[in-house]
């Protein structure tokens, strides 16, 4: 099963690359620097199931979420976007919260179609992360990794930058808990649903598009 996922997104990744290859290329290319933030609601996926844990709006936990983003365009509709962020999730068992900090270090391919002013975006690819602060409980595997799916639109000014207002969700193929055979759990998945804004300023524009 774990090897399954390291196929997938292996694979996902190197579409990913193809997909950006086909795009026209820019003849200088863009780079971006800002920032992003919002509100998110997470839990983790238990099997076997944990009691106590459902319905699913019962298990949540919201948090904050926010960080730095990067992006490099060198194609005239796809770009990569690295990130640094900060993620608060968890999951509520029975009623209690179980709190877990993280950053995490999201590596996108970013898709975006529309107008010069109006643009609808689309986010996707792998993420890593490390549990820096757990409130109430002790995990077994601070390491996260899996990935991340995001879409929403954005608005391009002449002077202010890019504002962003995108949807996103993670989930993660690591485990807080451990997952072997001699384990409790075949699987222990963090996952969270964000909604984030961002504002981004070019450090660097296109001039024209190869032919």
């Amino acid at each position: 099963m774990k090897g399954e996922r390291y196929i997938a997104v292996l694979a996902l990744c190197v579409l990913c690359w193809m997909q950006a290859e086909a795009q026209p290329r820019l003849h200088t290319p863009e780079y971006w620097l800002g920032v992003h933030g919002g509100v998110s609601a997470s839990t983790v996926l238990f099997n076997p199931a944990v009691s106590g844990m459902s319905p699913i709006t019962k298990a949540c936990v919201l948090g904050g979420n926010g960080g730095l983003v990067f992006r490099y365009a060198g194609h005239k509709f796809c770009a990569f976007q690295m990130e640094l962020d900060y993620l608060h999730r968890g999951w509520t068992e029975n009623g209690e919260a179980h709190s877990l900090h993280y950053v995490e270090l999201p590596i996108l391919m970013h898709l975006n179609f529309g107008s010069d002013v109006c643009r609808w975006i689309f986010n996707l690819g792998p993420q890593i992360g490390y549990c820096v602060k757990d409130e109430s409980t002790t995990i077994d595997h601070p390491f996260d990794w899996g990935m991340a799916a995001g879409t929403g639109f954005n608005v391009r000014t002449k002077k202010a930058g890019v504002f962003e207002l995108e949807v996103r969700f993670d989930f993660s193929f690591g485990g807080v808990f451990g997952t072997s055979i001699t384990d409790r759990f075949n699987m222990a998945s963090p996952m969270d649903l964000s909604v984030n804004l961002g504002w981004m300023m070019p450090v660097r524009h296109k001039t024209k598009m190869e032919n």
